[in-house]
């Protein structure tokens, strides 16, 4: 069974029915968002399922439309925090990106600025790594990007978008060591994006995640994981309750070969191992649960079939 990311929205009245239709065809909710008399769900369902949600959906209003961003979380990285380079455009792509269901995070790299200083530190490393892709917002000069980049792409394992002020052709020359992906003519500037053609600029952002990631998900099918991560985030609410009473955004955030736990490491992580997922299956044997460098988080790494020879 394949399942595909989409998100449906429709009003409030007889919602539950699409939350149950949902999982009795064998998806899963990721998030859902209740505003005023509008619920938004952000889930997997079976491929070959979505038109029937979507006919059910049409008498009460619902709206169903594929979101391929959903179920992957997101780094946007800043080279500081200061106001040239911190907030546009990194806080209107951050929330662009959350529009299309990804969980996306801020980072303000310490030491970014300037061809000559700028680096990358062991923390801010670590905390990219944890990302199922860091999109990086950099600045306007090309001579700055070249020198910059071998430095702080240092260490990045997860695939990465490049942004900047240069055409996409000139920033694939001076890139080193090559990238994923690659947006020019998104550069520094002072103000939101909300002309057309910034707009515009934004989907193209939106479609070169989109391929870096689709890319990625046919790497992770060639070798399956040993179980969905939406699937573990079902398990973890289930078996570990305190996690009903984490008031931070999205307490479980699904990754695509894995799972962020916002509960205390120390306290949890060996809760988070032994709870079973099927037939005595716990989710220590087919997944690495490590403490995250985001807080004092947990962050579980599903492993793939060939490391496991275990599928549930």
């Amino acid at each position: 069974m394949i399942l595909v990311p989409i998100t449906y929205k429709g009003g409030v009245y007889r919602h539950n029915e699409i939350i149950d239709l949902i999982e009795d065809l064998g998806g899963y909710i990721v998030q859902k968002h209740m505003i005023a008399q509008e619920v938004v769900l952000q889930c997997f369902v079976p491929k070959e399922d979505v038109e029937l949600i979507r006919a059910i959906g049409k008498p009460l209003a619902g709206e169903v439309t594929d979101s391929p961003l959903v179920g992957t979380e997101i780094a946007v990285v800043s080279m500081s925090l200061e106001i040239h380079h911190l907030p546009h455009p990194s806080c209107d792509i951050a929330e662009y990106v959350r529009r299309l269901g990804a969980k996306s995070n801020m980072v303000g790299m310490a030491r970014g600025v300037g061809k000559r200083i700028a680096g990358i530190n062991d923390e801010e490393r670590d905390v990219i790594n944890e990302h199922d892709i860091a999109v990086y917002l950099l600045g306007n000069f090309e001579h700055c990007i070249e020198k910059k980049m071998p430095v702080i792409l240092r260490g990045i394992e997860v695939p990465v978008v490049i942004c900047g002020g240069p055409d996409k052709e000139v920033l694939e020359r001076i890139v080193q060591p090559k990238v994923d992906g690659y947006v020019g003519n998104v550069g520094r500037f002072m103000h939101r994006t909300k002309e057309s053609e910034e707009l515009e600029k934004l989907d193209e952002i939106i479609a070169e995640i989109t391929r870096v990631l689709s890319k990625r998900r046919e790497e992770i099918a060639k070798d399956p994981l040993s179980v969905a991560p939406a699937r573990l985030m079902d398990v973890i609410r289930e078996k570990v309750p305190e996690i009903q009473y984490v008031t931070s955004p999205t307490p479980l955030t699904v990754q695509m070969a894995g799972l962020r736990v916002k509960l205390p490491y120390d306290t949890y992580a060996d809760a988070v191992r032994r709870a079973e997922i099927e037939d005595g299956i716990t989710i220590g044997e087919i997944a690495d649960v490590e403490p995250s460098r985001m807080r004092d988080y947990i962050i579980v790494r599903v492993k793939p079939f060939s490391e496991t020879n275990i599928v549930v």
